[in-house]
């Protein structure tokens, strides 16, 4: 955990260890109901959410609001946010443990927006590799909304006043924002949100690597390089086995290439620790078959994948489960909203 508070004031860490010991801490977090769930979703935040859950208040919204930016198309919004419910409660989230819900049901999140965007500067947005990724990405359609996604993704945060947010290394920039917002908003209007910080179980934060050996798994990028949790077993067979590799090491203990790391990364999420020692010594000897460790990493991946397909594609059928599951969380998101912004409109001197 020191590794997650390194640099910061030694007060606050106590302040943080103390939440945790206690059991006062508050985890939040969400996600965008855009294509589907991967595997980089999976390791780098849903994973922390079960874990979370038994010991924590913990917040976990399926973010709509974020998705337009994008400007999806709406009329398939209710079908995504369904599954993307569905995949959450099949990779283990409890809605009767955790608050599950969905981003445009808690209407103080808007209002909150509002305000930390008078405190959110443009040179700052302008500077978020998101911001520059998805502009280069969708040139045509560079609106306010993406501009202003890290201040939306605060106010989701700082609403519940959250402790915890578990996130990827994708997101470690946005969170870093979230703590800048509620500085400024903190000396401007004084102490009303505590600073949120990223919450993992290992030393690093998990960034899930393509099987095309560039950048990580992600949904707006190449699809085929991607795990996705819906995917067949045939379909991640094919992916697996496309994957980037090379004629293998020419001398012993041969530094390997990032595509070659990427598919021993990938081993150690999924498979046994001999396994991967194995092919790692195979490696080392310059032995290695790419095409069996390949072989050996699908099977592993759909051993992997496959159970929480078949339970999401279960809960995706049973849509009055899945609303009955929407309102509970809202209930339990908006209480918290509530109370939150009282606090926020008495600071700001917004009481008439």
């Amino acid at each position: 955990m020191e590794c997650l508070v390194r640099g910061r004031h030694p007060l606050l860490y106590i302040y943080y260890l103390c939440c945790m010991k206690n059991g006062n801490a508050i985890v939040m977090s969400g996600i965008r109901p855009t294509g589907f769930l991967h595997l980089g979703n999976y390791f780098g935040a849903m994973r922390n959410y079960v874990k979370l859950q038994d010991e924590y208040t913990c917040y976990f919204m399926v973010a709509d609001l974020h998705a337009l930016t994008t400007h999806p198309d709406t009329k398939e919004l209710k079908e995504n946010v369904h599954r993307v419910l569905a995949e959450n409660i099949a990779c283990g989230i409890d809605p009767d443990k955790a608050a599950l819900y969905c981003q445009s049901h808690i209407r103080e999140t808007s209002e909150l927006y509002l305000y930390l965007n008078m405190l959110a500067y443009l040179g700052e947005l302008e500077k978020t590799t998101t911001f520059k990724d998805k502009a280069r990405l969708q040139p045509d359609n560079i609106n306010a909304g993406l501009l202003t996604y890290p201040v939306l993704q605060a106010a989701d945060i700082i609403l519940h006043r959250a402790t915890w947010v578990p996130v990827g290394k994708d997101q470690e920039q946005h969170l870093e924002m979230a703590r800048n917002f509620v500085k400024r908003f903190n000396h401007r209007y004084g102490e009303v949100f505590p600073e949120p910080l990223a919450y993992n179980f290992g030393e690093d934060l998990v960034k899930v690597p393509s099987l095309d050996g560039t950048g990580k798994m992600s949904k707006s990028e190449n699809q085929m390089a991607t795990l996705y949790l819906a995917d067949g077993d045939d379909v991640i067979r094919k992916k697996v086995m496309k994957a980037k590799t090379d004629g293998g090491p020419t001398s012993l203990t041969m530094p390997k290439p990032d595509y070659i790391e990427n598919i021993f990364q990938l081993m150690r999420l999924v498979s046994a620790a001999d396994v991967v020692a194995s092919f790692e010594g195979s490696y080392d000897n310059c032995s290695i078959r790419y095409g069996d460790m390949k072989k050996q990493l699908a099977e592993d991946m759909v051993a992997f994948i496959s159970p929480i397909r078949e339970r999401a594609e279960s809960i995706r059928n049973d849509s009055k489960y899945l609303e009955d599951t929407m309102q509970l969380g809202a209930e339990k998101a908006r209480k918290s909203a509530v109370a939150t912004m009282d606090l926020v409109r008495n600071a700001m001197g917004l009481v008439y």
